[in-house]
């Protein structure tokens, strides 16, 4: 009766198990709440992230004027390589390299001696055929002698004075001169050397004017007409530019491409453009127009459209915000036909809502003129050099930031340094210049 009293005194093994469980669980939840406490307070602590250093622009008009804009090659108004179209020893070159010459002006001279020797013979018998076609032309007058032999002696004139002219081809044929005028190229040719015919010996370029031929496609070929101004730029000439005026545009389109050639002429009085160089062109087409302009660099594209952040004041941007979310609020009434409560946004006690979860996270509230910045999308235009023109969007006179967007988000606090300040330039040039 003893023993079975003490047995019932004693907790079972199932009562002993669940009372060890319910004490590892109450240390594991009191571990976790220190944790937990710890690290709010590490959180709390913390000190915000310093406001992002941005540069900014303001956004100004500027003048534009719509062009077209091709790759193209300079080519010269007359040029040539000159040859000889027959073969011989060279004995006298009359020229330098890079001289400038006048047409027809001897460059070159083959050694012509029998050719020479055989028009003076020829001249010669000319001679005596002239003075015997005249002795018979008076014999004949006085009936002395037949007309078959005037008529025999008029032939042998004809016949010897087409002998001297072809002669003096040939004599010329021994000289190179200049077809025009122009500046020559290379002279590698010296007296003694032995030319094959048809072998170039100089190139010779008239310089002034020069033409610069280059493409255009087909859809821009109705606004494109001849004497419109035309600007080039070569990278040879660093910020100088080259004026000239669309001179013609060829009457066919190219079948391949779908490109129209066309041909512009550029004075040249300092033979500073040189035929066979890269240039680029620029066609004016149209009026001159006002767009609001900014840097490249201030546009962020992303696949939903192209934005940029404007600099304002946190009061400002606060009451921009409000003004939004009153109308996204009216707009979602009206298309739920019911108003929305004039409580909206804050809680029980009518404090507003993101006000006092800021101050539940622990973020420091921003003074009222602390400058932050707001995304907003605009509509982007032309392009040149580093600018770019935009059509909608924003207004005359917005701060807008040009650099350093990469953290940015709508209320993000900034700071303004220009002290550095991205590319802005409607004519960009290469850095080695």
């Amino acid at each position: 009766m003893q023993a079975r009293v003490e047995n019932n005194k004693k907790p079972s093994t199932k009562k002993r198990m669940l009372i060890m469980i319910g004490l590892v669980l109450l240390l594991i939840v009191v571990i976790a709440g220190i944790k937990a406490l710890t690290i709010y307070k590490m959180i709390s602590g913390m000190k915000p992230p310093p406001p992002a250093t941005v540069s900014t622009i303001k956004t100004v008009y500027s003048e534009w004027q719509p062009a077209l804009t091709a790759i193209g090659s300079l080519r010269a108004a007359r040029g040539a390589d000159l040859a000889l179209d027959v073969a011989g020893l060279v004995t006298k070159v009359n020229v330098q390299s890079g001289d400038e010459v006048k047409e027809g002006q001897v460059l070159l001279q083959l050694r012509d001696s029998e050719d020479v020797a055989q028009l003076h013979q020829l001249e010669a018998a000319a001679a005596l055929a002239e003075v015997t076609f005249g002795r018979a032309k008076q014999q004949l007058a006085v009936k002395a002698i037949s007309q078959a032999d005037y008529d025999t002696a008029a032939a042998d004139l004809k016949a010897k004075q087409a002998a001297v002219q072809q002669q003096q081809v040939n004599v010329a044929k021994k000289q190179l001169r200049a077809p025009f005028a122009g500046r020559v190229g290379i002279v590698t040719i010296n007296p003694g050397a032995f030319l094959d015919s048809g072998k170039m010996i100089v190139t010779l370029q008239q310089l002034d004017p020069v033409f610069v031929d280059f493409h255009l496609p087909q859809k821009n070929l109705g606004e494109l007409h001849v004497g419109q101004k035309v600007t080039l730029t070569l990278d040879a000439f660093g910020n100088k530019s080259f004026e000239g005026a669309l001179s013609a545009i060829s009457p066919k389109v190219d079948s391949d491409t779908r490109n129209v050639q066309v041909e512009a002429r550029v004075p040249n009085p300092d033979r500073v453009l040189t035929p066979g160089m890269f240039t680029n062109a620029s066609v004016e087409v149209g009026e001159q127009q006002r767009y609001l302009t900014l840097p490249q660099t201030a546009i962020v594209y992303n696949p939903y459209g192209e934005t940029v952040f404007i600099v304002r004041k946190k009061s400002e941007f606060d009451k921009a915000q409000a003004a939004l979310a009153k109308g996204n609020d009216a707009k979602g009434s009206e298309s739920k036909t019911q108003t929305a409560p004039k409580d909206a946004g804050k809680d029980k006690d009518g404090k507003d809502k993101d006000a006092k979860d800021s101050k539940d996270k622990g973020q420091p509230q921003l003074p009222p003129d602390a400058l932050v910045v707001q995304q907003v999308f605009v509509t982007t235009g032309a392009t040149r050099g580093d600018q770019v023109a935009i059509l909608k969007g924003l207004d005359e006179g917005a701060e807008i930031v040009t650099s350093g967007q990469i953290k940015l988000k709508s209320g993000s606090p900034i700071t303004i340094d220009n002290s550095v300040q991205p590319a802005n330039s409607a004519n960009p040039t290469p850095q080695e210049h």
